[in-house]
């Protein structure tokens, strides 16, 4: 308690409740007084709340308790209620929040958007119009530079509805975005996305539509609450967004259509766990449902992991039931993204993951075209994408992952809402899709626009993360089935190899076009490095290696120089490192030891800032980018410029 952690105020409440004083507190923890003393107030409260029953709690009392800002849920657990018993008792007892207006301008300019936030007091200033009203939820908080990908659909949903005549409703609560901007929307609730408050504001503005396609996980998860209240969600339906995120009914439905998916279920503790992973065998994807950015996920290729995993979430009581997935090794993922209106379904883009099936989507970059599916694959991620959207009747944006292994198509995930990728192929192909959507969402048609059944792009478009690894040199760079990414970048180019290279250059990944590379890979793929290291050598690069490496590349023709590991001698690996004798390292490590495995050697990197790689599939690419800049094909263009260019030869 005395140090600062995320879970410091429970800490706090709880030292209260045993008898710590705040002036105790003070002392260890150097809160300000003020601050402690407020916490006391909040216990007081609560205890004085705890005296009362829903039914028999005066008015004045259950006021206070909202000013103090106890939630409907809260009070429901207090008194062994639901949370829409509080709500409907707060109703009888006409205790409703009002609305406040910032002044966006701090008196400087006349300010023009109602910016507001609800409290419980007199006087309303919301003054909410007569006008047609479409409200957007947002994403809320969110790690940093994650959710930017959903801030930019919610922004052009915005600017599309405005033209359409609405007047738009933005709901958010993250002060890092653009949608909290005062000028984006009509007008800007800076509100938390709860249903308690989300439904604060539909009951204030009485909208025409909410939209929750375009915020991510966290206004799907209000999607079917708000409907059972009675607000008018426009686009996919809170039902098919439901069917999608349900194991059991989703897997039905692509049984029906002939979709194949990965083996896989559904666990509520241990036993059903092992008995799933027994079924479908190792190793497997383990995730909590309803997450966002792949938290928690983690891949089990023994009965240990898997139920370490389970104990641990039912300790910090995670959201059950818990996935249980087949993990496709070596597998190609790709993600699509797809418009569509009930009827008529356009695929926007077809993207080919740079990594291997198991790396986080956000994690992996990825291309547009793809550069090495055959054209049979290609067809049948367009049918399935098509039959998809039809079943699922989605109206508005949809993306759908999928891995190829073996030259079989399976379906990982479908998502009908906007997705990270959204951004990056609208930029790619020139068509604004979230603006699109919004209004596919309102009623419009995909022949009014006047669209292929896919679009396409005249040039290669990688999409590559930027990882936060020198702010924090203790994480290990690994990469897996959570997110590390703190934002990403694009590289465009004619070519592949050329468009990675920039795309590496733009998140401070620097390709070197000479030099020395440290090469150490697991078993599994040391057969596979071998083509890789011989084309490093063609290209004038000499290898170093650990002795297993080392002796796998003599064996297959490569010209190797040996290095101690960090444990053997000195000077070892990351001696050398320091010593800035390496340029490129290439290292795989998987399974069960991926965690902990050649760990010092990826800090090191990260701190003297050479490039790491660490999937063999991420150096293919690499190698196609060193082969582009060592030709010095590099130039720059504009993306208006690109597209200029590409209707001219269109027309």
């Amino acid at each position: 308690m005395a140090i600062p952690h995320p879970e410091r105020l429970w800490d706090l409440l709880h030292a209260f409740e045993i008898g710590y004083s705040p002036e105790l507190l003070h002392e260890i923890t150097r809160i300000d007084p003020w601050f402690l003393n407020q916490f006391q107030q909040i216990l007081d409260l609560r205890r004085e709340l705890k005296r009362f029953t829903l039914e028999n709690i005066p008015a004045s009392v259950l006021y206070l308790a909202k000013q103090y800002g106890f939630s409907d849920p809260y009070l429901g657990e207090l008194w062994e209620k639901s949370a829409e018993e509080v709500h409907q008792r707060r109703k009888g007892l006409n205790i409703r929040p009002v609305f406040k207006r910032v002044d966006t301008c701090a008196a400087e300019f006349e300010s023009f958007t109602p910016y507001l936030y609800s409290t419980y007091e007199e006087e309303n200033e919301a003054e909410p119009t007569a006008r047609r009203k479409i409200m957007i939820l947002g994403s809320g908080p969110n790690r940093i530079g994650q959710g930017i990908e959903f801030d930019y659909c919610c922004v052009h949903a915005a600017y599309a509805l405005k033209e359409e005549g609405y007047e738009t409703i933005m709901v958010n609560c993250n002060p890092e975005t653009v949608s909290t901007d005062y000028d984006t929307s009509d007008r800007l609730y800076f509100e938390p996305l709860t249903f308690e408050d989300v439904m604060a504001i539909v009951e204030e503005e009485k909208p025409t539509g909410v939209i929750v396609q375009f915020g991510g996980q966290t206004p799907l998860n209000l999607a079917r609450q708000l409907k059972a209240a009675g607000v008018p969600i426009v686009g996919t339906t809170p039902e098919s967004i439901d069917l999608a995120e349900d194991r059991k009914h989703f897997g039905k439905l692509l049984g029906e259509l002939g979709i194949p998916q990965p083996e896989n279920g559904a666990a509520m503790n241990v036993k059903e766990a092992l008995e799933i992973a027994g079924r479908i065998g190792y190793p497997v994807l383990l995730r909590p449902s309803y997450v966002l950015g792949g938290r928690a996920m983690v891949i089990a290729y023994d009965e240990a992991t898997l139920r370490e995993y389970v104990l641990r979430a039912e300790e910090l009581q995670r959201a059950f039931p818990i996935l249980v997935d087949r993990f496709l090794e070596n597998a190609t993922e790709v993600d699509v993204d797809a418009l569509a209106d009930g009827t008529h379904v356009v695929v926007a883009g077809i993207m080919q993951h740079i990594e291997e099936a198991g790396i986080h989507s956000g994690d992996s970059s990825c291309v547009l075209p793809t550069v090495s599916i055959p054209e049979d694959q290609l067809k049948l991620l367009r049918e399935y994408t098509v039959r998809l959207a039809r079943a699922l009747n989605v109206v508005g944006l949809m993306n759908v992952q999928y891995a190829i292994q073996h030259g079989k198509v399976y379906v990982l995930e479908v998502n009908p809402r906007a997705s990270r990728t959204v951004p990056y192929v609208s930029k790619a192909t020139g068509y604004p899709l979230a603006k699109i959507a919004s209004r596919l969402m309102v009623g419009r048609k995909i022949r009014e626009f006047d669209l292929p059944s896919e679009l396409s792009v005249g040039h290669s478009f990688v999409k590559s993360p930027v990882f936060p690894f020198q702010k924090f040199p203790g994480v290990d760079t690994i990469l897996g089935p959570e997110m590390k990414s703190t934002g990403e970048v694009m590289g465009v180019a004619d070519s592949f190899g050329l468009a990675f290279a920039k795309a590496q250059l733009g998140a401070k990944q620097r390709i070197p076009i000479a030099g020395r590379v440290f090469i150490s890979v697991n078993d599994h793929d040391k057969p596979a490095v071998i083509p890789i290291a011989r084309d490093l050598e063609s290209l004038g690069f000499t290898m170093v290696a650990t002795r297993g490496t080392a002796d796998a590349l003599r064996a297959g023709g490569v010209k190797v120089e040996k290095v101690f590991k960090v444990n053997e001698a000195r000077p070892n690996v990351v001696d050398r490192i320091k010593s800035a004798e390496i340029d490129l390292i290439i290292n795989t490590p998987l399974g069960r030891t991926s965690r902990f495995d050649d760990k010092a050697i990826r800090r090191a990197a990260v701190q003297h800032g050479v490039t790491c790689i660490t999937t063999l599939s991420a150096a293919s690419a690499a190698i196609q980018g060193i082969r582009a800049l060592q030709r010095g094909e590099t130039h720059v263009a504009s993306l208006q410029k690109i597209h200029q260019q590409k209707r001219s030869v269109q027309s």
